[in-house]
């Protein structure tokens, strides 16, 4: 796959110092650059980088000083202009019907130019919308319904009744649907509580490798449209997750958590159930939150609290053993205070 200066330039709607002719076979880092790749320069601070490599065109910003003999293309933002160009060189999906190993129940009903992979199963009364692509060894059960133009990898597992939008992205191995973790004591055991509710998973959603998303006790887990989950999280029952939120590595959100619109969650960052987290408002990574966090705050911390408190008590802590030691020191100077202005006063040692 090729493409001139001149096409990518039209694309992302650059201009161009530089020929226009010249092909290009793909992207690149600066520090990897190539004749034949285009990279891009985020500011000025890599002029040196650019002056000194061989890429065979540099995205960068209409301010960058101008290089006699490199091609450069300028945009408003170089960042948003390589990631479309990058998606330029994207490979598609290819959708290519069904595989002769794969199990379709003949109650299934999968639209136009569905992509069924080997060993994938789609259980009773699945619906498939046009263009979805189900990888080898995906799992989806009865009653689940997808949308157009989604990607399920290999190995994901799409559990009973789950309902996806369009352009819905599920990695390899995560599993939407999954029991709810709900049990009673009873006397003399953990009694499990029947999960009987389902899944939404609204358009343009991402869901990270080997994640989970558990079905409601009663009623719905939802995650909203444009919202993207990394790999490894947890997203438990009852779950209400808002539109365009990003939810990092290794989060575990407990059951009945209500998150806003547009908010982030860092990496390992846990939430207690039944806790809400405001529309944009930011979790830090490793934070645990067990107390409501208003829109648009930033928190930090075990317990999470402000970020600016957080980082002031973070930046205390290595001071603690000197000022133990200091305040121990103080202590003692003032014991022998004391005793000075008790022997001053003639009223003997107070200690005694």
């Amino acid at each position: 796959m090729k493409f001139s200066l001149g096409e990518i330039c039209e694309s992302i709607g650059a201009s161009l110092e530089g020929d226009p002719e010249l092909m290009i076979e793909g992207v690149s880092s600066l520090q990897e650059t190539n004749p034949a790749r285009l990279c891009f320069a985020e500011n000025k601070q890599y002029l040196e980088q650019v002056r000194s490599g061989a890429a065979g065109g540099v995205i960068v910003d209409r301010d960058f000083p101008d290089l006699p003999g490199h091609r450069l293309l300028r945009v408003e933002n170089p960042r948003h202009a390589f990631i479309r160009v990058t998606e330029m060189f994207l490979e598609p999906a290819r959708v290519e019907g069904i595989h002769p190993a794969a199990i379709v129940h003949d109650s299934a009903q999968l639209d136009g130019q569905v992509s069924v992979g080997a060993c994938a199963t789609v259980a009773a009364d699945a619906r498939i919308g046009e263009l979805t692509i189900v990888q080898s060894g995906a799992r989806i059960g009865p009653g689940v319904v997808i949308g157009r133009e989604c990607l399920i990898e290999a190995n994901a597992v799409i559990l009973d009744g789950v309902t996806l939008g369009d352009r819905v992205i599920i990695h390899a191995g995560a599993v939407i649907g999954g029991e709810g973790f709900g049990f009673v004591w009873m006397k003399d055991h953990h009694h499990k509580v029947p999960q009987i509710g389902t899944v939404v998973i609204e358009d343009d959603v991402e869901i990270g490798c080997n994640s989970c998303v558990d079905r409601a006790t009663l009623g719905v887990t939802r995650i909203g449209r444009g919202t993207k989950i990394d790999n490894l999280v947890q997203v438990a029952h009852n779950d209400q997750i808002g539109e365009h939120v990003i939810i990092c590595g290794h989060a575990a959100i407990g059951g009945s958590a209500t998150l806003g619109n547009g908010v982030i969650i860092g990496g390992a960052a846990t939430l207690r159930d039944h806790v809400t987290v405001g529309d944009g408002a930011m979790v830090g990574g490793t934070a645990a939150v067990a107390a409501k966090v208003e829109p648009g705050m930033s928190v930090l911390g075990i317990p999470a609290r402000p970020v600016d408190k957080a980082k002031r008590e973070i930046a205390a802590i290595p001071r603690l053993p000197d000022l133990l030691k200091a305040f121990k020191a103080q202590k003692k100077e003032f014991e022998a205070l004391k005793v000075r202005v008790a022997e001053l006063e003639g009223n003997g040692d107070p200690r005694e």
